[in-house]
């Protein structure tokens, strides 16, 4: 996943000690895109619209980079958060307006699949997420996955329950069980081919401020399990978000799913191919590595191509060794990952 908004991928730029400017932008995703024997680790990379229109430096649009080395094109269609209204510390996602063209447009331009995020919060004190906001957002990624698959595009619906909270794994499932059932539910009201999408769903995790430290082996149990009671085997694959766990972290805890759901019990069974839409644990490191120099732009290459081999075989539950990551941080969490008032500076746009 690389479809961040100009003004999220620019904060991470700016903390790299880089200009938020469109020439900086399109060099960080051409590290990301170009280097040797990607395609035989992602199948498909989801982009920002700017990145869409874009091309390398040598005048190849990055649709033609990815798409010759087999990997599908994505776009995210989203117009980003906004507060709900009469619920505070909850959003809703905008952008349903004109997107039929939207899509049809995106269709021309090489994309074949689609992206829609929603965000919900956990707070057990205050009842979040309500379920009026489960409500609105499972409405809202239905609506959006219907004209996507009207245009042409696969969709892929993100719920994203975030990682911020002092909650257990426990409540965790409990959420996630119930948004994603009822995403299910107005998707199936809306007659839209379960077949012909993908869900991107957070592992059951924690919150980030829960102050017991939680196991690969319990998140991917847990994970399973929630996913097993909610998404219908009708649904080809369920592509895992980082949500600001670490590179690493991230690696291990899918490897671990995988290998759990290979297993010869029955309860840990999955339907689903079981794989990754990373974005942050995907490119950290990558930008760590590069900085904005000329002389490191093909390590930075090449450690964007060993992220995306080491998650390639944890999706066959096959990751073993050192992780290619180059940062030792505990997470990659981002205080900017909700809506933001436009009047606050570290508003994500």
């Amino acid at each position: 996943a690389s479809d961040e908004s100009t003004g999220t991928i620019g904060k991470r730029l700016v903390s790299a000690g880089l200009e938020n400017t469109e020439t900086t932008r399109r060099d960080f995703r051409e590290l990301l895109y170009t280097g040797d024997e990607l395609g035989e680790y992602l199948n498909g990379v989801i982009l920002f619209h700017e990145t869409l229109y874009q091309s390398t430096r040598g005048g190849e649009r990055f649709v033609d980079v990815l798409t010759k080395q087999g990997i599908l094109v994505g776009i995210k269609v989203d117009k980003g958060l906004k507060p709900l209204p009469k619920h505070p510390e909850e959003t809703y996602t905008e952008g349903l307006d004109g997107l039929e063209d939207r899509c049809k447009e995106y269709y021309r331009q090489g994309a074949r699949f689609a992206k829609w995020r929603t965000t919900l919060k956990i707070n057990v004190g205050k009842s979040l997420p309500s379920e009026a906001c489960i409500a609105v957002n499972a409405a809202g990624l239905a609506d959006y996955a219907s004209i996507a698959q009207k245009s042409g595009l696969v969709p892929i619906v993100e719920p994203e329950i975030l990682i911020d909270g002092t909650h257990g794994v426990e409540i965790s499932s409990v959420v996630a069980e119930h948004v994603i059932s009822a995403v299910y539910e107005q998707l199936r009201a809306r007659q839209v081919l379960l077949e012909g999408t993908l869900l991107k769903p957070m592992m059951i995790l924690p919150g980030s401020s829960w102050p017991e430290k939680v196991g690969p082996e319990l998140v991917a149990a847990v994970t399973i399990k929630t996913m097993r009671r909610c998404v219908p085997a009708a649904v080809p694959g369920i592509m895992f978000l980082s949500g600001g766990t670490s590179g690493e972290q991230a690696t291990i805890n899918l490897n671990t799913i995988n290998s759990l759901a290979k297993s010869d019990e029955k309860e840990l069974m999955c339907p689903w191919s079981l794989s990754f839409s990373y974005g942050r644990a995907l490119q950290s490191s990558v930008l760590s590595t590069w900085g904005g120099k000329e002389e490191t732009r093909e390590d930075a290459r090449t450690v964007a191509v060993a992220l995306a081999r080491a998650n390639s075989l944890a999706q066959q539950g096959l990751y073993e060794g050192l992780h290619p990551t180059t940062l030792q941080f505990s997470n990659l969490i981002e205080s900017f990952r909700g809506w933001r008032d436009p009047a606050d500076p570290d508003r994500n746009t």
